[in-house]
Parts: structure tokens; sequence; C-alpha cells
């Protein structure tokens, strides 16, 4: 039987520095009998699209996208409605749409999931033209990530210093959402559509949000007060948000949210700019993504999520320490080896 033909795209600038000796993680953990594959490193923006889209049309089986949540969707953008599968090796700082699946966040074992070879068929969406596979929405998220993406800075601390700064100011606006049931209208804090349940580092905006039954989940955020924000945080990230006072959710094939004026928009929390009229429809079973074969179905409980973040703080400290043995091991060896030529 013929090897199975993987793909790996890697962006070597974007997310976390978990990329670092990938080829010899990839040698270690993928299985050889099985698979052969190629790894090939981004070089400008839109180039993992480009290369996603030449493997797919090459026959390649498998396109796992090495980077963060940006890498991620672009690497999918290009295998909808194709038979390549998209693999995930998680190295970003959110992680949003590996979370949901269950992906693991160290390398090896993200990389070990593509060896069980499990492929399922899920559902993506579109905002504007535009596809996401994990969410998208209007209002403050979106503001924040646009903020967040002119301050050139990365990783959490900085996303949480911008939503602290900005929510003090942010005004909330008036929309209209339809869809096929009817017309809504709301003042909002936000608008979230959501195909996966979070937006990354275990936020869940829409913790029942299947990828798997055609329907995006809206969550519609009404103005809470100052004294109120500290628990609208603590149920984003205990997967309880659906039960605070301010939350109106339901689900729809199709949606078409209009508000005041142009503003942004984020998609898999990059920000766009678009016009006061904002479409989003499901395509249902439209890509092909390799899912862990052993994910369960989560509950709602502060310990699991508090557990999960130390498990996670203790893999990135076990690869960090790790990579510092090698490090003063090479040292020694050079500096031994300099001993030797006096």
């Amino acid at each position: 039987m013929s090897k199975k033909k993987i793909l790996f795209i890697v962006n070597p600038i974007s997310g976390t520095d978990k990329k670092r000796n990938i080829r010899r993680i990839i040698r270690e953990n993928l299985d050889g009998e099985r698979f052969e594959y190629k790894v090939k490193f981004t070089e400008y923006a839109g180039h993992a699209a480009e290369l996603a889209k030449e493997a797919s049309a090459a026959g390649c089986d498998i396109v796992a996208a090495v980077g963060g949540d940006g890498t991620v969707n672009e690497v999918a953008r290009s295998l909808t409605h194709s038979q390549a599968a998209l693999g995930i090796v998680p190295c970003g700082s959110g992680n949003g749409l590996a979370r949901h699946l269950q992906i693991p966040l160290d390398t090896a074992g993200a990389i070990r999931i593509l060896n069980a070879d499990t492929v399922r068929s899920l559902d993506y969406g579109i905002i504007n033209g535009m596809p996401f596979f994990c969410t998208c929405g209007v209002g403050f998220d979106a503001f924040v990530s646009h903020k967040f993406a002119e301050s050139g800075k990365r990783g959490p601390l900085s996303y949480i210093e911008n939503t602290l700064r900005e929510g003090l100011s942010y005004q909330p606006d008036n929309y209209i959402i339809e869809d096929e049931n009817g017309t809504v209208r709301y003042k909002a804090f936000l608008i979230a559509c959501a195909n996966a349940s979070q937006y990354g580092n275990n936020a869940y905006i829409a913790p029942h949000a299947s990828m798997e039954d055609g329907l995006m989940d809206i969550i519609v955020m009404e103005p809470f007060s100052t004294l109120e924000s500290a628990q609208v945080a603590l149920q984003l990230f205990n997967n309880t948000l659906l039960d605070n006072k301010h939350v109106k959710t339901f689900r729809a094939r199709k949606v078409r949210i209009t508000r005041s004026k142009e503003g942004a928009v984020h998609c898999d929390g990059e920000p766009l700019i678009t016009g006061n009229t904002i479409d989003v429809e499901m395509v249902p079973q439209s890509i092909n993504i390799v899912v862990n074969p052993d994910a369960k179905v989560r509950t709602a409980n502060i310990i699991n999520s508090f557990a999960e973040r130390i498990n996670e703080w203790a893999v990135e400290r076990s690869e960090q320490l790790k990579r510092g043995i090698k490090d003063t091991k090479r040292r020694n060896h050079i500096l031994i080896e300099r001993i030797k030529k006096l």
C-alpha cells in the first residue's frame, strides 16, 4: 500500500517558538511506515494559502498548518471543497480551532494525532466573502482585534491589555439581525457568529457550538455595567457564558447584520474593515479536517478549565527545559572541543 502524503506548512514568524526543530519533531513522531512528508516555510503574507492550494491540486492527502490561528485560516480556506484534509499543529497564542477540536497543544502530540488519520467533513462559514472556521463577529471583540493588530504586539498579555484599555471607552452599537425566522433589533456590546466553541485561550463564546450541524451559534451580548465585567470574564473562561442575563443566543444557517456605520469585523480573530451590512452564512460539511479520535465532550467546570491551563503551562515549561538542556550540552561540547585544541 502506498504511503499517504503530508505537507507541513510552517509560518516561521507567527505564534510561539514551538516551531523550533520542527523537522526533527516530525521525524521522531510521524509514522514513517504510513506517511511521507515535506516541510515548506512561508515567505510572505498569503504564501500559506498558495502552498496549500498547490498541494491539494497535486493530490496531497493532508496539508498541516504549523502556526497560529491566522496560518490555520489561510491554509484551511485553500482546502475547502477539496479531497485534501487540514491538519493542525498549533503554535499560536490563541489556537481556537485546535482547542475546540482538542488537538494537543504540544507539537509532538499534535503530530501524533495525524498518525490516527481520523478525518471528518466539517462545516465552515463565510463573512462578507471571507471564509472562517472558528468564529467571526462584530462589536467589541472586532474592535479589540483591530486595535490589537494596530499595536503590533502579539500574545495573550497584549490582548488583555488592549481589552482592558479599550473596554473603558467602547460604546455599544445598535444592530438589526435578519435570518430565516425574521428580524430582531439589539443594542449590543458584541455579536459573535460561531462555528466552533471558542475564540482561543479557552475563552468559550459559544459553549454548545458544533462544527457538524450546518448552523452557526449567534451570541448577542447586550451592554453590561463595569461592575458586571468580572462576572462576564469569569463565565467566558469557565464555559458558562450562556447563563449570563445579558447574553442572548440562537442558531441560524444564514444571517445579515446591519449596523449604523462601517467599521471593524473579525474573521477568526483577524480584523477586517467592512461596510454597515455584514452577511454571514454556513457551508455544511465542506472541509475535511484531521480530528482527535479521543476527543471528549466538555463540561462547564472552572476546575477543569484551570487544570487545562496548568497542564498547558507544564507542557510548555517541559519543552523549554528540554531546549535549555540541549543548548547547555551543545555549549559544553563546543567548550570541550576548544579546550582540546589548546
